[in-house]
């Protein structure tokens, strides 16, 4: 194995339009496109991604899986998806009211090797605005089929209101939308499976309305009524970082880091480790290279760097942090070794139950 391959990988985003997004992707996050289209995603990491920098540029994550194996994904499977895809998503309009398959339903109907459980780190909300998130009260497949059909389904959502700062949970079968003016950064299971409900009567550039998906979304929905809110994170400091845990699902854990004008270590955990710098820039390193990252800019580190060390580039810093597919415990022993009481623990874990043990 050549560790010099193992360098910090800069990360060219993949924009993707959609008819409710906006141009804050470039204006904004300074991303490579046109201001004048309607931009709604930069796709951040993911499997078709390419690499931006050293000896690898321009080679794709999926070509990292099949080249450098263990050494890029520790015990993940190299012939399989990289296995979550990051993004910044703008919702100058609200998104389709929507809900997504489970991994069973997935692989059973769609033939696809998983389905998509996801979240939400709100980088910015315009006043007042919500979310849907779930029904706001139990249903039944009879009643949504009947309220599709004479338009009343909107009775049902279930609106929450919306701050910066806040994150969002949403395992497979939540009916769910973004509504206009918020922008997120979004980390999910590598699998683009949506079942649109509604579309707000909306049209495409031709004049057509876009594909729904009404009997495969009533196969998945879960019909509970919610009382779903924003995750309650738990600040705490390990290895000269200040964190805050914001989720823990079996898919994907995600942080939000604080960082200094002093490098602090962080080690990989036998696991590919994804970081995006929020509006500040900031230093990364390995002991195979360094990357200087803009704001809103994505790093990918290999399994097998073993620890990697950040810093802010000016006085303080903060980057979104993302680990794929990790033991069931691992966020709990993070939290463990920071001294966070027992039933603290328990009760950030209990957010994501079951799946976290799962």
């Amino acid at each position: 194995m050549d560790r010099s391959q193992l360098y910090p990988y800069l990360i060219e985003p993949k924009l993707v339009d959609a008819i409710w997004g906006g141009d804050a992707l470039v204006k904004r996050f300074g991303k490579a496109g046109d201001p004048s289209e309607k931009l709604g995603e930069s796709w951040e990491c993911w499997d078709t991604n390419r690499l931006l920098n050293g000896k690898l540029a321009g080679e794709t994550i999926a070509n990292l899986r099949g080249g450098l194996g263990p050494a890029f994904l520790g015990n993940l499977d190299p012939n399989r998806i990289f296995p979550v895809l990051t993004k910044i998503i703008d919702a100058r309009d609200a998104l389709s009211v929507q809900v997504h398959p489970d991994d069973e339903y997935a692989q059973r109907v769609e033939h696809q090797p998983n389905g998509k459980t996801e979240c939400w780190y709100v980088i910015d909300a315009q006043p007042g605005a919500e979310l849907v998130l779930g029904w706001n009260r139990d249903t039944s497949r009879e009643e949504y089929e009947r309220r599709v059909k004479d338009g009343t389904l909107g009775e049902l959502l279930r609106r929450v209101p919306v701050q910066p700062g806040q994150v969002f949970y949403l395992p497979a079968g939540t009916l769910h939308a973004i509504g206009a003016g918020i922008i997120v950064f979004e980390t999910q299971q590598a699998s683009d499976l949506t079942y649109r409900i509604f579309d707000w009567n909306r049209v495409d550039a031709s004049g057509k309305p876009r594909e729904l998906h009404v009997q495969k979304a009533a196969d998945v929905l879960d019909y509970r009524g919610s009382e779903a809110g924003a995750i309650e994170q738990v600040d705490y400091e390990l290895g000269g970082i200040q964190r805050t845990a914001c989720i823990a699902d079996r898919n994907f854990t995600v942080e939000k880091l604080r960082l200094t004008e002093e490098w602090a270590a962080l080690p990989t955990e036998g696991r590919p480790l994804i970081f995006m710098t929020l509006e500040h820039p900031a230093e990364v390193r390995s002991a195979e290279g360094v990357a200087d990252l803009r704001p809103y800019q994505t790093v990918l580190f290999a399994a097998d760097a073993h620890h990697v060390e950040l810093r802010a580039a000016q006085e303080e810093a903060a980057m979104m942090f993302v680990t794929p597919p990790a033991r069931a415990d691992a966020m709990e022993e993070r939290l463990q070794s920071a001294g966070i009481a027992a039933d603290r623990i328990d009760g950030f874990l209990h957010q994501f139950a079951p799946l976290v043990k799962a």
